[in-house]
């Protein structure tokens, strides 16, 4: 296993984290390449060995294409939970913000091994949990700031 522990494998065992970890294959992204788009099939959860990785929502602005940074994922942090939670599409693009390495988990071999170890598959999904709530906590934020604004301009 790296230096860096994942936070997904915060409730398994050494033992327990190499065996999801050997499930899955490393990648090495550019600066700037990207990974995954939004609304692609999710094929694969990701955990974050090195590097920064931008998770964005690509919107027009004023016409123009850009991508809006919704948060940053940092070593040992996973992210792409869009895998393991139905329609298994991805709901951000992301893509590296600098050279990054990356662990590929592949849905399929992980829900064959959660079926086969369901204290895995337990403390994987709650890990996969809060991942989601958080970006839950993030958008709301975001919808609340946005909605503050729009209180403000209709009462000027």
């Amino acid at each position: 296993m790296d230096k860096v522990r994942p936070h997904l494998f915060a409730g398994l065992t050494d033992d327990q984290a190499a065996e999801v970890v050997a499930l899955g294959s490393r990648q090495t992204l550019a600066a700037g390449e990207r990974l995954f788009d939004l609304g692609e099939a999710a094929e694969s959860l990701f955990v974050l060995q090195g590097g920064r990785i931008a998770l964005s929502l690509p919107m027009k602005v004023q016409g123009v294409e850009k991508d809006v940074l919704i948060e940053e994922r940092m070593p040992g942090e996973a992210f792409g939970w869009s895998a393991l939670v139905p329609p298994h599409r991805f709901t951000l693009k992301a893509s590296a913000s600098m050279e990054s390495d990356v662990l590929a988990l592949p849905r399929v071999a992980l829900l064959d091994h959660f079926e086969a170890r369901p204290e895995v598959g337990y403390a994987v999904t709650r890990d996969v949990a809060a991942i989601v709530g958080q970006r839950l906590q993030v958008l709301q934020a975001m919808w609340l700031r946005e909605m503050q604004r729009v209180v403000e301009l209709s009462s000027a």
